[in-house]
């Protein structure tokens, strides 16, 4: 669950800001990813965890909601339903500390459920809000299936290399690439330039594509060719929360599709700046129509 504070601008170490308002919203990774997917024309199946509390029961019903498949989301007795506390200044920007709760006690016994519904070509989407032996475990039982691997590095943290040769396509926003790639790789700050030389370093530690988000200046991806910069698509933003699972829900949308990299890229950009004209995460997630406004060809993604 989102726990979503407006404040007057971020607050710096040891600064307290007087917010605005507090508002809940149904949240985390996988269930913001799942959701974006799901409204974007995807078929969509969930495997997690929620804990004993009223949380755990409004993101299931949440989920179910938006036309994804929750029955591999299990409650734990034993745990919280994960939460994340996030703020939001006026121009969009945010910042976000994630207690996994149930979700940080996934096992084998999720891995089993989760490749029990996966089939040669479907995709399997993952994040970081879960351990890593689970993720490393669960690419490799889809690898054995014939699924294609996409994961999103967020939170950020080092990985094994070995475990991002057996991924499709590696997405990290810029904080997030600097963390894989070492601050001592990249000649300062990640702007734009810099972004192309962390795709292509990404690139290198094994995924088939690396893509890097860029906000509001678009994203850039490196596949076996080249680094390839994708255009954004201008909006006035709100809040900027839910952009990154909109990307890539779409992303895996768009490629699960059949789209080439180049077009599933254009399409999640979409998504990711549609979603940033709204408040809250999957509240914001937008749907076909609203990347139709966009000028975008969305036939493909009609069921």
């Amino acid at each position: 669950m989102d726990l979503v504070v407006t404040v007057p601008r971020l607050p710096r170490p040891g600064e307290t800001v007087l917010g605005e308002r507090l508002g809940r919203y149904p949240g985390g990774k996988g269930a913001n990813q799942a959701v974006a997917a799901a409204r974007l024309g995807g078929q969509v199946a969930m495997v997690g965890r929620v804990g004993a509390d009223d949380f755990g029961p409004q993101l299931v019903a949440n989920l179910t909601a938006n036309g994804v498949d929750a029955s591999g989301v299990e409650p734990d007795s034993s745990a919280a339903t994960g939460a994340a506390l996030i703020f939001v200044s006026p121009d969009g920007q945010n910042m976000i500390a994630v207690a996994p709760g149930a979700n940080g006690r996934l096992d084998t016994f999720d891995i089993e459920r989760a490749v029990a519904k996966l089939q040669s070509g479907d995709v399997l989407l993952m994040q970081l809000e879960i351990p890593m032996t689970v993720v490393g475990q669960a690419i490799q039982a889809a690898r054995l299936v014939g699924a294609r691997v996409i994961l999103n590095a967020a939170p950020a943290q080092r990985l094994d290399p070995g475990l991002l040769d057996q991924v499709d396509a590696l997405v990290v926003n810029q904080r997030e690439a600097e963390v894989l790639v070492g601050h001592d790789r990249l000649a300062g700050a990640l702007d734009n330039e810099a972004a192309n030389e962390a795709a292509a370093a990404l690139r290198a530690m094994g995924p088939r594509i690396a893509v890097v988000t860029l906000g509001s200046n678009g994203s850039v991806y490196c596949d076996e060719a080249a680094v390839h910069r994708v255009e954004p698509f201008h909006v006035m933003s709100v809040d900027a929360t839910g952009a990154g699972d909109a990307f890539v829900g779409a992303l895996a949308v768009g490629l699960a599709r059949g789209l080439p990299t180049e077009g599933a890229m254009k399409f999640a950009n979409a998504a990711g700046a549609a979603a940033t004209t709204s408040l809250g995460a999957q509240a914001a997630l937008p749907h076909v129509k609203d990347l139709r406004r966009l000028g975008l060809d969305l036939s493909f993604s009609e069921p």
